[in-house]
């Protein structure tokens, strides 16, 4: 077992690269947003309302909103009641209520959730099968679009998480440490 799983393959398939570089942004998220309590979890950074906790249960969100309405065209169950929300910023704006373990759950349960579904499409049709989000000309997007939509957005919000996590307490750095694993 190496001491750096995140990290993509030197040399490997294309499926092995675009999933590495999802679960490499995906680790390193994770050790942005690690180990904080309510407070460091909702702080702010200048005029902006974006919080860690908040980046937390968006990405949830999409994981699960990517892997089984875009993907299969399924709904997501009680998990996410729409009723709930008030604007398309619910996810960032009600986990200032969340505990931050609930949090910590919400987000690692999404991406559980997203790395079987995913391996179970690649499967059984690869990266160039279509999938059900579609245009309204009626193209369907393939699984690959699905995959580097969702290293976009991470690569985002990674973005923003390193920025947050330094005005908490300083973390700096593109990876986590050899051998890191979630402590909250």
């Amino acid at each position: 077992m190496t001491e750096t799983p995140w990290e993509p393959p030197a040399a490997g398939t294309e499926v092995e690269h675009l999933v590495g570089a999802l679960e490499r942004l995906r680790t390193t998220f994770r050790w942005k947003a690690d180990d904080l309590d309510a407070d460091a979890l909702r702080a702010r950074v200048g005029a902006s309302t974006l919080t860690i906790a908040g980046l937390l249960k968006h990405l949830a969100f999409v994981e699960d909103y990517t892997f089984t309405t875009k993907l299969r065209g399924e709904p997501f169950g009680d998990l996410w009641r729409t009723e709930e929300w008030d604007s398309e910023r619910w996810p960032f704006t009600s986990a200032a209520d969340d505990k931050p373990a609930d949090l910590y759950a919400l987000w690692d349960g999404a991406v559980a959730r997203s790395r079987t579904r995913l391996a179970a499409a690649l499967a059984a049709g690869g990266l160039d099968q279509a999938v059900h989000v579609s245009w309204p000309d009626g193209r369907h997007a393939s699984l690959r679009r699905l995959v580097h939509d969702l290293v976009e957005e991470y690569g985002r919000h990674t973005g923003h998480a390193d920025l947050l996590r330094e005005s908490v307490d300083g973390r700096v750095g593109e990876d986590p440490p050899p051998g890191w694993h979630p402590v909250s």
